[in-house]
């Protein structure tokens, strides 16, 4: 019996195919029906040039529906989906291109002429209008394409990391993984027969095209799709949805239109964060405005969801909630060993959404496995006695200032608990007396009494140890992120490195 997460997916579907899976911005409506006929025929199109089960398929394009149909395409034949960030750079695509040896690129029309000199195989285009070569190609093509018969740990898909922390890894997800994850999650967050998707997130991340997208093929029901995040059109759009996934700073610039509020919400059943910390305050200010109190979840590209917080329960602000089910989660020391309840430590994770490992990496892969299949997260977490999860931050970025351990987190929401500040981000750099200096850098909100850095300097050594407070504090309009919403400290790490004086070798 085949395990194809295909199959999975087509078994959910509604009975009248004419139903709504994708309504576009403006209006553009593509049915259950155009799935199935469009991804077998950009299925049969990718077997004609020569896509195997097994053979990758990379994918470098802007957020449509097509881009959607072409991973279902993939999952058909059994090919094994690598979407790629639109934003990454001649360079990096060299590397992708390289290391996955896709069979097929699908890219950008204004990208191909790049794409083409690395001496791919076949080479396609999809616009984000569904137009270009992929399309053309394989319009007129019969769709009738039967569902490679796959096992369930082969290859679905391979998501780059971001490879902040040096060359980019190859997660390989398998049908498994994917399939697992998605029926938790569908389960978890309660999808039912009348729920309405608004979807606003990149479709080359886990939170966007496995997590969000996956859950609505489950369900067998629709979604409005936007091109990318706008507040003024989600605000528009919330009226006709009923669930909505979002990173933080979605939710910081939704609270910034004073167009939202309850009665805009009022058919609203469930909003989602992820993909990087929510901070308390916007927790709050979020329930205050609308009634409805958001669910904060945490995953990885190399396990998609971990933790929820409860559908029916207490959500709380800080927290990225228990482990979902059939997922275990400890903490534990740098040797390994469990470490107490409340205490910090790294957080590992096992259970069936994990993935197989590294991409031709498997010295890499062995290194963040323990011999009893937990992985390694890399983040610093605690959990309380009710299973709650907090993360404090990556393990890289943990401050040792002095001999102490600073966490940054700790400290973020501290600043951000204060009047006037946005957000904030808290990091170490280099400091001649204290080994490395906690570091903040703020974003104010626009108002007449945001804080200077002696105000907030002076106010967090009213809250926490002397230690941990920030030596110095610097000011931006907005803190630098990646596509998903987490902030990119290495960026601010760069540009504070000389905070507390010139570096030499």
């Amino acid at each position: 019996m085949t395990e194809n997460l295909y199959d999975l997916f087509h078994g959910r579907f509604p009975a009248d195919r004419s139903r709504a899976f994708i309504e576009t911005a403006d209006g553009r409506v593509y049915t259950y029906r155009d799935l199935e006929r469009t991804s077998g025929r950009m299925a049969r199109l990718l077997g004609d040039l020569g896509v195997r089960a097994g053979d990758r398929v990379a994918a470098q394009v802007d957020k449509s529906p097509q881009a959607i149909f072409l991973y279902l395409s993939c999952l058909r034949l059994g090919a094994v989906y690598v979407p790629l960030n639109t934003a990454y750079r001649t360079a990096e695509m060299e590397y992708f291109m390289s290391d996955a040896e896709p069979g097929v690129v699908v890219c950008r029309p204004d990208g191909a002429e790049t794409i083409a000199a690395m001496e791919i195989p076949n080479l396609l285009t999809l616009d984000r209008d569904g137009g270009g070569t992929l399309v053309e190609r394989s319009r007129d093509l019969d769709p009738d394409v039967p569902t490679a018969p796959v096992e369930a740990d082969d290859l679905a898909a391979i998501l780059y990391t971001s490879g902040t922390t040096g060359r980019s890894k190859g997660a390989m997800m398998s049908h498994r993984n994917l399939a697992s994850n998605a029926l938790t999650l569908h389960r978890a967050w309660g999808f039912a027969a009348d729920d309405v998707l608004l979807h606003a997130l990149p479709v080359f991340h886990t939170h966007g095209l496995f997590v969000a997208t996956n859950c609505v093929l489950l369900n067998g029901t629709g979604m409005l799709f936007l091109n990318r995040f706008d507040s003024a059109e989600v605000i528009r759009l919330l009226p006709r949805a009923t669930v909505f996934m979002g990173v933080p700073t979605h939710y910081v610039r939704l609270l910034g239109d004073p167009v939202l509020e309850a009665r805009v919400c009022r058919d609203m059943r469930l909003f989602i964060s992820g993909s990087a910390p929510l901070s308390e305050s916007v927790f709050e200010d979020f329930r205050e405005r609308t009634g409805h109190t958001i669910l904060e979840r945490y995953g990885m590209t190399e396990t998609c969801m971990n933790t929820s917080n409860p559908l029916d329960g207490r959500r709380r602000a800080g927290t990225v909630g228990p482990p979902l089910p059939g997922i275990e989660a400890r903490v534990v020391d740098e040797h390994g060993a469990p470490r107490p309840i409340g205490e910090v430590g790294v957080l590992e994770v096992r259970g069936p959404n994990v993935f197989k490992g590294y991409w031709r990496m498997p010295e890499k892969t062995a290194a963040q496995f323990r011999a009893d299949g937990f992985f390694i997260t890399g983040d610093l977490a605690r959990i309380d006695d009710q299973g709650y999860v907090t993360l404090v931050g990556r393990d890289q970025d943990l401050i040792i200032t002095g001999g102490y351990n600073v966490y940054p987190k700790e400290v973020e929401m501290a600043i951000d608990r204060l009047d006037g500040v946005a957000e904030s981000a808290v990091f170490g750099v280099p400091h001649p007396d204290f080994g490395e200096g906690v570091t903040a850098v703020v974003a104010r909100l626009p108002a007449a009494a945001a804080p200077t850095a002696g105000d907030i300097i002076r106010r967090l050594k009213e809250e926490i140890a002397a230690y941990k407070v920030p030596k110095q504090v610097f000011f931006v309009d907005d803190l630098p992120r990646n596509a998903m919403g987490k902030v990119q400290k290495n960026q601010l790490r760069e540009r504070h490195k000389d905070a507390y004086g010139p570096q030499t070798d």
